[in-house]
């Protein structure tokens, strides 16, 4: 009975999985549209895909997926949808991922971690039906979206123990907009993490495996110093990895949306991270 009990169980979680594989007649390449990547009790994340313009069938692109930012308690996934718009048209898969957050999910940043993870393996998975280069996707995000973000790049744990870890949740590169990078005792939200602050706290798991990574930061952000994100660049170059660091004067906290200073630092923060990823062979 116990046999039987465990199949079934097996069996409810390929089912789950099964529901959110994408279908040809889903994709649209011709205007945005949405999939769902994750179906948990009550919970469904869905994420917006745009495809390029001039689309090509049997290429597979380069994807970037944004995280919005909110301190893991609220946003939106239109926060980036500029971004994701310009990147497109540059010929990148791009992605407006949702994730949990306290506001409506009552989680904590833990489960932050775990859906982008998911979605950045959502995206792997199914690379050939929604024609993605596996090898270059890219994982980008302000503030604790920029956080989440990271940890797709650098923290080891925190997937969802019901996914396959044969596929990666591991981005292939990085683009953060003043990103929490330290968790740690005198990091930001400390008291959120619990004991097991090491784990999520992406500051403390640069390693030579990283992936290259640049970061914007404004010098006036009254919520993370320019220390954190000098001595996030530090730890990588110590392992001999790529951080691009970019330090704004009169910058606060969310400089780089379209919104903000008459879009003069979107579009500062747009050309450098375009210069980034022609660096990286992602775009032409």
């Amino acid at each position: 009975m116990t046999h039987f009990f465990k199949l079934i169980f097996l069996l409810l979680i390929t089912m789950s999985v099964a529901e959110a594989q994408p279908k040809q007649q889903d994709i649209n390449h011709e205007k945005p549209f949405s999939l769902t990547y994750k179906n948990m009790d009550d919970v469904k994340l869905d994420m917006t895909l745009i495809y390029p313009d001039k689309f090509k069938k049997r290429k597979r692109y380069p994807c970037m997926v944004f995280f919005f930012g909110g301190g893991w308690n609220g946003g939106t996934i239109e926060q980036f949808r500029p971004q994701a718009e310009y990147f497109a048209a540059r010929g990148m898969i791009t992605v407006l991922a949702d994730y949990r957050v306290k506001s409506r999910h009552k989680t904590t940043p833990y489960e932050s971690v775990e859906d982008a993870k998911s979605a950045v393996r959502y995206l792997r998975k199914y690379a050939e039906i929604l024609n993605i280069d596996p090898s270059k996707i890219v994982a980008s995000g302000g503030s604790a979206g920029g956080h989440i973000a990271a940890a797709t790049g650098v923290c080891p744990t925190l997937d969802n123990p019901n996914e396959s870890t044969a596929i990666s949740s591991r981005a292939d590169a990085l683009v953060l907009f003043n990103p929490v990078f330290d968790n740690g005792p005198s990091g930001f939200c400390h008291e959120r993490m619990g004991q097991r602050w090491k784990e999520i706290s992406p500051a403390h798991n640069i390693t030579d495996q990283a992936p290259p990574t640049i970061v914007f930061l404004g010098k006036e952000d009254h919520l993370i110093p320019v220390s954190v994100a000098q001595n996030y660049k530090n730890c990588m170059q110590a392992v001999n990895r790529r951080c691009d660091l970019f330090l704004y004067d009169g910058a606060g906290h969310g400089f780089f949306n379209k919104n903000k200073y008459e879009g003069r630092f979107y579009k500062e923060t747009i050309t450098a991270t375009d210069n980034f990823l022609k660096s990286l062979g992602y775009i032409r």
